[in-house]
């Protein structure tokens, strides 16, 4: 027998954990592209906030609002909740 066919012989079947282990990476690469849809949308919806707040005279940024949606994230997640917000508001409406 070649030494190729004596290791693949050799090679043990995913165990239990292994399938386990897969499936739930699997999920959460799933999960990850759903949420970078998700916040691709946020990204779209915000530009046309934006775009309206500026055309009616506006600043581009209403700093209230963005509290708000930080409360929020806190709220839900705790301390890196504010870390996600803050990443997320910047994404969508840039750097102040």
């Amino acid at each position: 027998m070649s030494t190729a066919t004596t290791a693949s012989a050799e090679q043990p079947t995913a165990t239990p954990t292994d399938r386990t282990i897969a499936d739930a990476r699997a999920r959460i690469d799933a999960l990850d592209d759903r949420i970078i849809g998700l916040i691709q949308e946020r990204m779209a919806v915000s530009t046309v906030v934006q775009q309206t707040r500026i055309a009616a005279g506006g600043r581009r940024v209403h700093l209230s609002r963005e509290m708000e949606i930080l409360g929020r994230y806190r709220e839900a997640l705790g301390k890196p909740g504010t870390a996600l917000a803050m990443t997320l508001l910047e994404l969508c409406r840039g750097r102040i």
